[in-house]
């Protein structure tokens, strides 16, 4: 955490993309590219499938607060109704 209070997640600076706000919430939140975290891992040796679980688990599984970072997944809209259909 730095000296404002924003949450950062460890080691993924490369898939940083920003700040998120939302009403009714004071303070923005850390937002990472989801793929391109996918893609760090994979540079650090694991496989997609490896990667993709771990973070899964490990990250968007850890809930450290109202603070904890976002992770976006880029996509149309008609990609994010069918994935939510799901």
């Amino acid at each position: 955490m730095d000296e404002k209070g924003l949450l950062i997640a460890d080691g993924l600076d490369h898939a940083f993309v920003g700040l998120m706000m939302r009403f009714n919430v004071l303070e923005p939140i850390a937002c990472y590219d989801y793929d391109r975290v996918i893609e760090g891992y994979i540079e650090e040796g694991m496989t997609e499938e490896e990667a993709i679980e771990f973070f899964e688990f490990n990250v968007i599984g850890a809930w450290v607060g109202e603070r904890t970072p976002c992770y976006l997944r880029r996509m149309t809209l008609d990609e994010a109704i069918e994935a939510t259909e799901e």
